[in-house]
């Protein structure tokens, strides 16, 4: 059972964003936001690290945050954060789904 290790640099990332948002701004959204998805990020990569077949968790909040980023970079134009966060988003789908359907390596 190798560790996630991306996933959990994903969640810290999220996390540690919506703690530098409200340091910057004083924006509790941005803290509220940032702390609760970078916590259920950080539960994912948990999951994905016992069982690398669980990724239900970490996919969905992947996903939703990465709509709502794109949403917002779509609207405001400005990559940082929402940009940022919305290309690292798809970035971790895309690795997800595919470590998901990929054969387990063997071992001998």
């Amino acid at each position: 059972m190798p560790i996630d290790y991306a996933a959990f640099a994903y969640a810290i990332a999220v996390a540690g964003g919506g703690v530098l948002g409200y340091v910057k701004s004083s924006s509790i959204p941005s803290l509220a936001a940032g702390l609760l998805f970078g916590s259920v990020l950080g539960y994912g990569a948990y999951q994905t690290s016992q069982d690398p077949t669980n990724v239900a968790v970490f996919l969905g909040t992947s996903t939703t945050l990465g709509g709502l980023m794109g949403y917002r970079f779509y609207n405001s134009g400005k990559i940082m954060p929402a940009g940022v966060i919305a290309i690292l988003s798809a970035v971790m789908v895309v690795r997800t789904v595919t470590r998901y359907f990929s054969p387990p390596l063997k071992t001998e």
